[in-house]
């Protein structure tokens, strides 16, 4: 079991009880369990940043009834891992999923529930679990991530079935025929509407993937989180006391958190985020690479990891399109096609100029002319604008790598860009392309780890 089901068990979790503040009555049906996690006990922590919280989701493999003898005989060990990192200022959430199979340096543990402890080395990043319980696999998660984790929450193995029946089934694409009889599953071409015991099926199914690998079923995962979580935000689980019990008390017996993670703070943050637009709920998997020593295992892709694991405790990732920043930023509203320039190649590089001019047409701005300034023309790259366009002067800075910005009062409408010889680096685009390929890279970036929000599914059946 893999992202699509914990992931979204947890999530819509944590987002119903937010609504619950308005039935008290109801608050006793949180019957849920709780480990001893005890952070201060990791040693030196990554900080914690204002406005973040940072929530370790674990999908356990532990099985109950005729199936209880897999526990004893392996121990109860995440089955996916996923960092959900909720900013309730900006209104956005990012979802990392850490391939179960991924080998890290997994730090010294003490024993906590059936778990011996560990010494410290090298091992399967879910394997922290049975060394030393939640304890352990979240010491270990935040210490190759360097993500502060405020809360941990574990569901078991049976918890995905119930909540999607619980909200009614789920509608998804399924492009080709599934016969997977590995995974309990047959399901025709088109949209279908799915029950827990398909959903599952999907979930857990390699044969329906274009490889078979545990990577590749992660895009289905994903795209079942943004069908639960479509589901309980334009369904029926929110509109009124029955249907929320109904729904809760489906789940709460297949959760476990931290002790500290009580009703009411997943109540405080549930309320921060009721409003949050689908579109801002992202889901990216870490960059991994083959295991050389085992190709039956994976590594972190180490530069673009990291970069995504920095990008992800600062809050960088929910930074997007929250309703007014980025209108401001990029001068308010301004678009590049509201922009119209002459540029002055005075790098000295002969036909730089006309190049210039096709990237930036190409970026929407819109160039009337491209030749050489006249002589005393600046040495540094400089954007001169009339009275009334600097914010459009501001526009085309943002565009480039570097340039400053003044004010000529005999400009009218037309912007000057005049490139300088000592200082010119180029689009800003194509600057970070390069940082990107060189050694410390640019940054990173969901677009280019490819994540899928959770407002509309990524395969069409229209």
């Amino acid at each position: 079991m893999s992202l699509g089901k914990w992931a979204a068990c947890a999530m819509t979790g944590v987002v119903i009880a937010g609504s619950l503040a308005g039935y008290t009555v109801y608050q006793d049906v949180f019957g849920i369990a709780t480990a001893d996690v005890d952070p201060d006990g990791w040693g030196d922590r990554p900080a914690q940043v204002d406005g973040l919280h940072n929530i370790l989701l674990l999908g356990t493999d532990e099985r109950a009834g005729d199936d209880a003898s897999y526990n004893e005989l392996n121990g109860i060990r995440p089955d996916v891992l996923v960092v959900v990192s909720i900013d309730v200022d900006r209104g956005g959430v990012t979802m990392v999923n850490l391939p179960r199979d991924t080998m890290v340096e997994i730090p010294p543990c003490e024993g906590g529930g059936e778990g011996g402890g560990w010494n410290g080395g090298v091992d399967q990043v879910n394997h922290a679990m049975v060394y030393g319980g939640m304890d352990c696999q979240g010491n270990t998660v935040e210490t190759v991530t360097g993500i502060h984790l405020d809360h941990m929450v574990m569901v078991d193995f049976a918890g995905f079935e119930n909540i999607v029946d619980a909200v009614g089934n789920i509608e998804m694409c399924v492009p080709e025929p599934i016969d997977d009889p590995k995974a309990h599953l047959q399901l025709d071409a088109g949209l279908q509407e799915l029950n827990g015991e398909q959903a599952l099926g999907l979930a857990r199914s390699r044969e329906s993937t274009e490889t078979g690998s545990d990577l590749d079923r992660i895009e289905n995962q994903q795209r079942m989180i943004g069908a639960i979580l479509r589901e309980v935000t334009d369904g029926e689980v929110l509109s009124s006391p029955s249907s929320l019990y109904g729904f809760l008390d489906s789940i709460t017996d297949s959760l476990t958190t931290d002790s500290g993670f009580t009703v009411d703070k997943m109540t405080e943050l549930a309320i921060a985020m009721r409003e949050v637009d689908l579109g801002r709920m992202n889901m990216v998997t870490a960059p991994v690479v083959e295991y050389p020593p085992n190709d039956n295992k994976v590594m972190l892709d180490e530069v673009p990891a990291q970069e995504l694991f920095a990008a992800v405790a600062a809050g960088e990732l929910t930074e997007g399109d929250d309703g007014g920043t980025d209108e401001e930023e990029s001068g308010g509203g301004v678009e590049p096609s509201d922009v119209s320039l002459r540029v002055l190649n005075n790098t000295g590089i002969d036909g730089l100029g006309s190049e210039i001019e096709q990237l930036l047409s190409a970026e929407g701005f819109v160039v009337t002319e491209a030749t050489n300034p006249e002589p005393g023309a600046p040495d540094a790259t400089t954007v001169y604008h009339g009275p009334d366009r600097a914010e459009h002067a501001e526009v085309l800075a943002d565009a480039l790598a570097v340039a400053d910005v003044v004010e000529e009062p005999s400009l009218g409408e037309e912007l000057e860009l005049v490139m300088g010889g000592v200082d010119w680096g180029g689009l800003a685009t194509t600057a970070s392309e390069g940082e990107d390929e060189g050694e410390g890279g640019g940054g990173a970036s969901l677009d280019d780890l490819e994540s899928t929000s959770a407002a509309e599914d990524t395969v069409s059946c229209s």
